[in-house]
């Protein structure tokens, strides 16, 4: 679905900043990839059909897409990964010497997205 007028430029630019970071991500382990893949292929919905059909077949950058859409899954290594960034980013903060306020609130915010992650299903073998 495209969008038609002025957005579709906004939508196409969009994609290719989240496409950018999704990119980085397979080479910087803390910068999670399939949540800007998954970004990148919304936005060029809205703004390339090229780019959106490019991106979900992709050999290397659509399989998550597609699993993500098809079964709401995520993969026990991206699952592995996340969680090891989750507790680098908190163990970081505590060598910052935080406030504890903040503490409590990243801790809290680090723990809603553990709990979203690891209840997600790992995609079917096959």
């Amino acid at each position: 679905m495209i969008s038609d007028g002025r957005f579709r430029i906004v939508w196409l630019l969009a994609g290719l900043l989240c496409l950018g970071a999704g990119v980085l991500g397979v080479f910087l382990p803390l910068l999670p990839t399939t949540p800007f893949l998954l970004l990148a292929a919304f936005c060029f919905a809205r703004g390339s059909a090229r780019l959106h059909d490019w991106l979900v077949t992709h050999p290397k950058l659509g399989p998550p897409i597609t699993q993500w859409r098809e079964h709401g899954a995520i993969s026990v290594q991206a699952k592995i990964l996340a969680g090891v960034a989750l507790a680098v980013t908190f163990a970081i903060s505590l060598m910052l010497d935080i406030p504890g306020w903040a503490l409590a609130a990243q801790a809290v915010v680090l723990a809603v997205v553990a709990l979203f992650l690891f209840t997600r299903p790992a995609p079917p073998q096959g």
